[in-house]
């Protein structure tokens, strides 16, 4: 289970404890990850101080994301 904003949509690491979103205090929902958006080679994700997972980059430069 991945928890969520439902406001900006912000992912939080699983490690993060909070009730609100750290970047705009919106609600927090949860859903079931996608093992295809997190593949196991990707290694362990880069998160930020407020406990927000960041976007994966690629090696040429560039953020990844999923269509």
């Amino acid at each position: 289970m991945e928890r969520f904003c439902a406001n900006c949509h912000a992912v939080l690491a699983e490690e993060t404890k909070a009730d609100w979103c750290p970047a705009c205090g919106g609600a927090l929902l949860e859903r079931a990850s996608d093992p295809a958006l997190h593949p196991a080679a990707a290694g362990k994700p880069e998160v930020d101080h407020r406990g927000i997972i960041l976007p994966r980059r690629h090696a040429l430069g560039g953020i990844i994301t999923p269509q």
